[in-house]
């Protein structure tokens, strides 16, 4: 392999950085995808289209992250099959996910038409947003089984400890996404459909160079070939199966409470959903920095488990959560200084702007709020401690709808208090069981 064992686990400072800043690069960038769909047709004269392009967002969250557990599963049982210096595994559990992506995406391409009426009758947006809506969808969809190639290949090149490669890759996809999605709306004018047409060509030129890459880090591992009985092993895919179903279930729990959370803005009016959208992209790139010291979690606590080391396991813990709740204050402190002067370069609609302006409070202190959830989800997705997580997140969705029931009385507001309580579920139902599997490690020592 192109790097030593030992470089697996090291846990100073500069080695968590040297793992968690390129996922931090590259994870910025891909709400900031966001940014720029938002600030594209935040340029076209009817608010709708911000909406119909948020909307559209949500349904293929749900759709392409029903399959997360492409990145986060191999994410887990490819650090854990690196820390055990496992290389033949290593590459068993890249093949197997690029065959469930293959499988998945094929499925969603025959499914398209009765998934999109399906997500649309859900929401009740207007006419215009929906209209929207299906443009961007239809140009979109195509792209399904590139997606889910590109979380495969994200997922085995973090749990390998090659961030940088993983960094390259979401680059490649999220700045093409940029540039094609600009063109295809400024210049050709083809409005929210430019925007489904762009990410759809931008997925397929990185899954492109998500098999090169796998090829010639496959070359390096100088194995040789595959056997499919190690490949179809039994016992490695009934663990493959209940891990990717467990993160599944988990998956679609937590994308459908950001689903309700956009529906019910949806149902109030196009403005305020307008507004959320906005407000939505301060939490997602807020997200994807707290998820590089998340995504380094994951590495290092798979890594830890994987060589039986429960010292070098409690160690990452402690210092990937000391980086992430000093990186949430800094975000936190930003958005509540600028937030307005972001709100203005995401739309020029001065009825938005004051919406946004009303709520921006909400969004900023997100990072607060949540950094306890992120950390969680990284050391369970890294021990591969699905059930957990599968538990607490269908337990977290009930939890803010019951929130959202009690506070709707709040409106807006009341959205954003439920948005709050679903945070605080989240750590509370996995913090419970890791109290007690941290003592259990402890007294492993």
């Amino acid at each position: 392999m192109s790097r030593s064992r030992d470089d697996a686990f090291d846990l100073s400072h500069r080695g968590i950085l040297a793992l968690a800043v390129p996922v931090m690069i590259s994870n910025v960038s891909t709400p900031l995808l966001g940014v720029v769909d938002t600030a594209v047709v935040g340029q076209l004269p009817e608010p709708s289209a911000i909406g119909a392009v948020a909307l559209g967002g949500t349904i293929f969250s749900f759709v392409f992250w029903a399959f997360g557990f492409l990145r986060m599963g191999t994410t887990g049982m490819s650090a854990q099959a690196l820390g055990a210096g496992d290389r033949l595994e290593l590459r068993a559990v890249l093949l197997r996910g690029l065959s469930v992506a293959g499988i998945a995406g094929g499925g969603i391409l025959l499914l398209q038409w009765p998934l999109r009426e399906l997500s649309l009758s859900l929401v009740d947006g207007s006419e215009a947003v929906e209209e929207g809506c299906r443009a961007y969808f239809d140009g979109r969809v195509w792209s399904a089984p590139a997606t889910l190639a590109n979380f495969t290949f994200i997922g085995w090149f973090v749990g390998r400890g090659r961030t940088d490669l993983s960094l390259g890759l979401q680059l490649l996809l999220n700045l093409s996404n940029m540039v094609l999605d600009a063109f295809f709306v400024l210049g050709l004018g083809w409005g929210v459909t430019g925007v489904g047409v762009g990410t759809c060509i931008a997925e397929w030129i990185a899954a492109i160079a998500g098999v090169a890459l796998a090829l010639r880090h496959l070359r390096e591992l100088a194995l040789p070939p595959i056997k499919r009985a190690h490949l179809f092993d039994r016992s490695a895919l009934r663990r493959t199966f209940v891990v990717n179903t467990d993160i599944m279930i988990r998956t679609l729990a937590l994308v459908a409470a950001f689903a309700f959370f956009t529906a019910e803005g949806a149902s109030t009016s196009d403005a305020v959903l307008a507004a959320n959208a906005v407000l939505m992209q301060f939490i997602s790139v807020s997200a994807y920095f707290l998820d590089g010291l998340a995504f380094a979690a994951e590495a290092l606590v798979g890594r830890a488990l994987g060589a039986n080391l429960p010292e070098v396991f409690l160690q990452a813990v402690r210092r990937t959560t000391s980086w992430a709740f000093g990186i949430a204050f800094c975000l936190s402190l930003t958005l509540l200084l600028s937030g307005d002067r972001i709100v203005s370069l995401l739309t020029a609609d001065a009825e938005i702007q004051e919406l946004a302006g009303r709520y921006q409070w909400w969004a900023a202190l997100a990072p607060i709020a949540g950094v306890l959830a992120f950390q969680l989800d990284g050391i369970f997705i890294g021990a591969t401690r699905t059930r957990e997580m599968r538990n607490a997140s269908v337990l977290s969705l009930f939890l803010f709808l019951g929130a959202w029931a009690a506070l709707r009385g709040f409106g807006n507001d009341g959205l954003w208090g439920a948005l709050y309580a679903h945070y605080v579920a989240r750590i509370l139902t996995l913090g419970v069981p890791f109290r007690k599997w941290r003592t259990w490690m402890e007294a492993e020592r």
